[in-house]
């Protein structure tokens, strides 16, 4: 199993350690055929990308793309702010990105007062070992459904990772609205039971490496573990072994944008 793409890596732009230009390198190095750099979205309290810093951001992507000869897209990991769906990219801000990831953080400014439990809440329940109630995974898993019912979502990030939802029904939506689910390279987000339930639905996935440092670029070791452990056949695998995804956000951007 070989990498193709790396969707999923942050540079000194968000919480990351290296340039756009050492990603970029890295990937090369590796033999990447495309990174995308996706800095956390712009209602992350501390680590996220203001839009002030857009121009010069996609200037240094597209210099990266030029001198390294890899297809460097300009993305972003955008943060689920509540149960409504709402994100914190908004149509104004499509025609600047390549690609679309969304996740839920902690450290974000959320919607509403009561969104605060699918990131403050989970995240301190996970710390103290208390089990999530189901009220708290339904309102979780309505987050992530309407989240990718109304926003043209590439990749979901690290599902359930210090927090809880049905993954099965997310999985699902996922798999009615073309968005893949991601197979996390530095984490493991979903058990191997979870991600054999997941598989089931018929979901299709990406791996990538949520890379803060450029050795970690193009890692897959922990991803392909689990994958072998759980069985999941590697045709259902869109950015391995030459294969390249069908992102749903290059899709909708050519027929609303």
């Amino acid at each position: 199993m070989e990498l193709t793409a790396d969707y999923h890596t942050h540079t000194v732009y968000s919480d990351g350690d290296n340039t756009i230009m050492e990603n970029a390198e890295q990937a090369k190095k590796v033999g990447l055929r495309e990174i995308a750099i996706t800095e956390h979205g712009f209602s992350h309290i501390w680590f996220g990308i203001r839009r002030k810093q857009m121009p010069q951001f996609i200037r240094e992507i597209r210099e990266a793309e030029r001198v390294t000869g890899v297809r460097t897209l300009v993305g972003i990991e955008s943060n689920i702010r509540g149960k409504s769906g709402l994100c914190d990219l908004t149509e104004k801000d499509y025609e600047n990105f390549d690609v679309y990831l969304a996740g839920i953080h902690v450290c974000i400014y959320f919607d509403k007062y009561a969104d605060r439990k699918i990131g403050w809440g989970s995240w301190m329940r996970s710390k103290m070992h208390i089990k999530p109630s189901k009220s708290l995974i339904r309102y979780t898993t309505e987050a992530y459904i309407n989240t990718v019912k109304k926003n043209p979502i590439d990749v979901l990030t690290h599902v359930n990772y210090l927090c809880w939802s049905d993954a099965v029904e997310v999985a699902k939506c996922c798999r009615d609205y073309g968005t893949y689910m991601e197979i996390s390279s530095k984490k493991q987000h979903l058990t191997d039971e979870e991600l054999a339930a997941v598989a089931d639905t018929g979901v299709r996935f990406v791996i990538n490496s949520d890379a803060h440092y450029i050795e970690r670029i193009g890692e897959l070791k922990l991803a392909e573990e689990q994958i072998k452990r759980v069985g999941i056949p590697l045709d259902r695998i869109d950015n391995i072994d030459g294969r390249l995804p069908n992102f749903r956000f290059a899709e909708y951007k050519k027929h609303h944008c």
